[in-house]
């Protein structure tokens, strides 16, 4: 057993280019794009098992996530103590995994600690290894419990159920309802009871669904660029070729959208919200939702020459909070159906798989909508949702032509891979941005554009056309 320490340097991000055009449904619906997309932009660590080498890329990663996204790719389990604190920013490429160690942890001690009959365990600690007893991460090289909002279940119940009196048997107080959707957020008085809980409606024959109120990873953050290769999207609003093309929506489910200016602004349905902590958003500082439009518009833009029918609605399912929840994503989904939405775009995701949440988005994809969502940004194959439910199109990111990019999720779950990288404007100021979730509105803008420009064409069509069109490369 060996303990290390090391202190970690913080270099200057580089810059790549991304060069993409494909064929679909024997017209161009690709594009040409040559963005560069600051590296820093999203947090990139990739620890290959077979030749135990590790790169990575972290500019302000907080410890627990860290330790969490190393558990998640090795299967150790990791312990480390209540009290030790840290911020990683380091970059360095193919080093051993004890060097490695060295640099993400920093001035903090670790011991790695070989076990015979299971797997490794990390033990992380700022005073004595005997310290590290908080427990993170995965176990035997299965995700662990995902995080969710302590004390809360999400059910959906069959129509006529009385919800009060079933909310009254188990002790717990209805906080949240859709009732024509038939979902409710009950709330416990502690952890025990929800679990409880859980168990006890897992079988009921009256309820749908239910799981834990799982919580989503804050999106990633626009960078400013000093110099972009491109300006701000141009395009044009014209009617819909036929009747089959009319009332073309993209719902996008994400942060709040700003203004986006330079004409765009008519493309963009009014906003909806589903938080009750709405203000409006900065005037200063890009939000994820705002990239997204851009993103979407940009792939119509180059897909249909400059002009389409298609609209985006936004509905916000953050408001103030840094983070969102399955149940605000599952209010959001049935929102944007609600206001007319075909397509859906979910650039967001959880590492909890919501039953209630699933069973929204199948009756969204049973009623003919297509949904695209982002596969993740830890470049491991377990299941990001709701990327992996069934019937979504699930999204990871490229960084050239045929090559996955070095952040994305690559699992038997993701049906097509798009390019990782998008500038997009507030104002006059440009900024990169970079991730599975630009894949995903890239998807949703090309499936959007192909379907403003060709009204024959189905979702199920257009659905196999970008599956074979933008395969995702073997790993």
């Amino acid at each position: 057993m060996g303990i290390f320490s090391g202190q970690f340097s913080r270099k200057n991000p580089g810059f790549s280019s991304f060069f993409r055009g494909a064929l679909i449904g024997g017209f161009l619906v690709g594009w040409l794009l040559a963005i560069p997309v600051q590296a820093g932009t999203t947090n990139s660590l990739v620890w290959r098992s077979t030749s135990g080498q590790v790169s990575a890329d972290i500019h302000g990663e907080p410890l627990l996530t860290l330790l969490n996204t190393i558990a998640r790719q090795t299967g150790w389990q990791i312990f480390v103590e209540p009290k030790a604190s840290r911020t990683a920013s380091t970059k360095f490429s193919n080093l051993p995994v004890g060097d490695a160690l060295k640099m993400l942890l920093g001035d903090l001690n670790f011991a790695l600690v070989p076990q015979t009959n299971g797997p490794q365990q990390l033990y992380v600690f700022s005073t004595q290894m005997k310290n590290a007893t908080k427990r993170v991460g995965a176990a035997d090289g299965k995700e662990g419990i995902p995080r969710h909002v302590p004390n809360e279940l999400i059910i959906r119940v069959k129509p006529g159920v009385d919800v009060e009196a079933l909310a009254k048997s188990l002790g717990a107080t209805i906080i949240g309802s859709d009732a024509k959707l038939g979902i409710y957020r009950l709330q416990f008085d502690n952890a025990a009871d929800t679990d409880s809980a859980l168990a006890s409606l897992q079988s009921n024959s009256n309820v749908l669904a239910v799981d834990y109120n799982y919580y989503y990873d804050p999106p990633l953050t626009p960078q400013a660029l000093a110099g972009a290769p491109s300006g701000p999207v141009s395009l044009s609003l014209n009617p819909p070729k036929s009747d089959d093309c009319a009332n073309l929506t993209v719902g996008l489910i994400d942060t709040p959208v700003q203004s986006l200016g330079g004409g765009l602004n008519q493309f963009m349905l009014p906003s909806v919200s589903v938080t009750s902590d709405v203000t409006s958003p900065s005037t200063t500082d890009i939000t994820h939702g705002t990239g997204m439009a851009q993103t979407i518009l940009r792939a119509i833009a180059q897909a249909q020459k400059g002009n389409t029918s298609v609209k985006i609605l936004p509905v916000d399912v953050y408001g103030n909070s840094a983070t969102t929840t399955s149940w605000y994503v599952a209010l959001g989904v049935q929102a944007a159906v609600n206001k007319g939405a075909t397509v859906l775009n979910l650039s967001l995701g959880s590492s909890g798989d919501s039953t209630v949440l699933d069973s929204v988005l199948q009756q969204a994809v049973a009623d003919g909508i297509i949904v695209f969502a982002a596969a993740g940004n830890q470049p491991v194959a377990t299941p990001t949702y709701p990327a992996a439910s069934p019937g979504v199109n699930a999204v990871t990111a490229l960084s050239a032509p045929g090559q996955l990019a070095s952040y994305a999720d690559y699992g038997s779950f993701v049906n097509m891979a798009l390019p990782g990288g998008s500038v997009v404007y507030l104002g006059n100021t440009a900024y990169g941005m970079q991730g599975t979730s630009v894949s995903t509105a890239y998807a949703s803008g090309i499936a959007a554009g192909t379907r403003s420009g060709n009204c024959g064409l189905t979702w199920p069509q257009i659905q196999t056309s970008m599956v074979k069109s933008y395969p995702v490369p073997s790993q």
